[in-house]
């Protein structure tokens, strides 16, 4: 992505989103993630095409796991390249704070849409970083992120992006945050997605400036979030052959 523009591949993310049944819950502002998301949009298209199937999956997946840890307590969570995700008001419930880790292009943009719109953000915090050169966990913490209560942390759609290095910074990073117990979800590109679709989906990001930098097999992503302290607990093989991963943090990172 370009230094000073905002994400064109969340733009497009915000557009599927706009076609998906979502995980309803007592709680929260959905019709605000559906105003943020036709404001970012603005009419762009979202083609039924099979990246289109995916999302609908990735999506459901996150909201699940973000649900399923509100209501077992999780007080903490932090969205890492949130784009224009608009879970921290779609599934906002007092007394749980939230976390927004972004490039600062985009995230300022988001904030713009968001003041315009009279979206009621006080329960969030935005941490402008780049994930290439930033020490997140120091960010976090400095934004109210309490390193001894367990949180959920979300990395959707965001490691494809990322050299390995840095994928493994992050995680570490994310790791150094918080305690023994808390809750990863990620989504990777696998090295076991058919050729032609992968090759289609390289092609389409590069175009839009944001080209695809990593791809990991199951057991090289696995040994990749153990290596950084997070062991995947996630057993399903069908969200496993999809790239959609979560993991428990437990015990410091591996030498």
């Amino acid at each position: 992505m370009d230094e000073g523009t905002a994400s064109r591949t969340a733009r497009s993310v915000a557009a599927h989103r706009l076609d998906f049944a979502r995980a309803e819950t007592p709680y929260g502002d959905p019709d605000a993630d559906v105003a943020l998301a036709r404001d970012v949009t603005d009419g762009l298209a979202a083609p039924h095409t099979r990246m289109h199937d995916y999302l609908r999956g990735r999506t459901a997946f996150f909201d699940h796991v973000v649900v399923r840890s509100i209501e077992r307590g999780v007080a903490q969570v932090v969205v890492g390249a949130a784009g224009y995700d608009g879970r921290a008001f779609r599934y906002a419930k007092p007394g749980v704070r939230w976390f927004e880790v972004d490039h600062p292009a985009t995230q300022a943009d988001k904030l713009a849409r968001i003041a315009r719109l009279g979206i009621d953000a006080r329960h969030v915090r935005f941490v402008a970083a780049d994930f290439a050169r930033a020490p997140v966990a120091g960010l976090l913490a400095a934004a109210g992120l309490d390193p001894r209560s367990p949180a959920l942390f979300l990395l959707e759609g965001v490691a494809v992006y990322l050299d390995t290095d840095v994928l493994e910074r992050v995680l570490g990073q994310f790791r150094a945050a918080t305690v023994d117990g808390s809750v990863l979800a990620i989504s990777v590109s696998l090295a076991s997605a058919q050729g032609q679709a992968r090759e289609r989906f390289r092609a389409s990001v590069a175009a839009l400036g944001e080209p695809a930098r990593s791809v990991l097999v199951p057991q090289e992503a696995a040994r990749l979030l153990a290596g950084q302290g997070w062991r995947v607990i996630e057993a399903r093989d069908r969200l496993r052959a999809a790239g959609l991963l979560t993991a428990r943090a437990t015990g410091p990172p591996t030498p």
